[in-house]
């Protein structure tokens, strides 16, 4: 078995620090002649990054590009910022892998699904954030998940983001070790998102857990997939003691998503809002309507965020 390496941030606050600037945790950078973002399409010799990127305060990602670009159109309405939303231009146009919109201090991107698509876009945006000299950053996932024991439509704020042993931690394997990294997430925009939420009307809002897989169907304990080593007795079972562990919701990206903004000192969120109750099924029958209006929820409550910290509010 591999040995298991418990890695601190060190000496690194991880607390809100008014005008910090994002940092890297890799020193190998600094020798470097020219860093190439290449899932951006993007990097420091062809492109003026500080320019671009530098008035960056919030970096909203998510799963579906096109989800991210109506996000990304939406923010653009509500900041009543000046031109036509169908201007709105992909900076990753030029890559295949991930989308990119800019509108304002707001940046909204892609990142695919499950850990690995969500590490390398991580990566890649910590380092953009980086070289543009950004300051005060808040980095937020929005998302769609399945709900343990909720109402569907309801919007989890998450408290810790675990894995499918219940563990605030994520496990990524480095040289041959396993390096295991806090998944703890900022309590205080915790509470000042749902503060918010209570803003809104008809906006169902907790805070719970979120269980992060690496799997949509087994790992989740679905029972509708190609393979189920499994019963319907041992599903409820297993959800049950997720409950019980404070679980509310269940995605594929969470876990990494808190680490690695942990560890390079980056006050971040993950709202996510629940299509269904896994208690009572696996398949989603609920009409596409009502389903574009819980997939608009999160999008509403951070337009509402970000709107309140940029003072629009008479």
């Amino acid at each position: 078995m591999a040995p298991i390496l418990l890695e601190s941030v060190g000496n690194e606050r991880t607390d809100y620090i008014e005008h910090e600037v994002v940092h890297v945790k890799n020193p190998h950078l600094d020798s470097m002649e020219e860093d190439i973002l290449y899932h951006f399409n993007l990097g420091t010799k062809t492109h003026n990054l500080q320019s671009m990127f530098g008035d960056i305060k919030f970096v909203c990602v998510g799963g579906s590009g096109n989800r991210m670009k109506a996000f990304a159109q939406f923010m653009h309405r509500e900041l009543g910022l000046i031109g036509d939303t169908t201007d709105i231009e992909d900076i990753c146009a030029g890559t295949d892998r991930y989308s990119m919109y800019k509108v304002g201090p707001v940046l909204s991107i892609s990142h695919g699904m499950g850990v690995p698509s969500i590490s390398i876009m991580l990566h890649e945006l910590i380092k953009l954030l980086y070289h543009a000299k950004c300051s005060d950053v808040t980095l937020i996932r929005i998302g769609t998940s399945g709900g343990v024991g909720l109402e569907p439509g309801t919007v989890v704020i998450t408290d810790r983001a675990v894995d499918s042993f219940f563990r605030p931690q994520f496990e990524q394997v480095v040289l041959g070790k396993v390096i295991v990294r806090s998944t703890e997430l900022d309590a205080n925009l915790a509470q000042e998102l749902l503060q918010c939420a209570t803003e809104i009307p008809n906006l169902p809002t907790v805070i719970g857990n979120t269980m992060c897989t690496h799997d949509f169907y087994e790992g989740q304990g679905r029972l509708d997939g190609a393979l189920c080593s499994f019963s319907t007795e041992e599903k409820l079972e297993y959800l049950r003691k997720a409950h019980e562990a404070g679980v509310r919701n269940i995605e594929m990206e969470s876990t990494v998503f808190a680490a690695m903004c942990r560890i390079c000192g980056l006050k971040a969120a993950v709202v996510c809002v629940t299509l269904l109750d896994r208690f009572e099924g696996d398949q989603i029958s609920t009409p596409h309507d009502v389903l574009t209006e819980y997939q608009q929820r999160p999008q509403c409550l951070m337009s509402h965020f970000i709107k309140k910290r940029l003072g629009l509010f008479d």
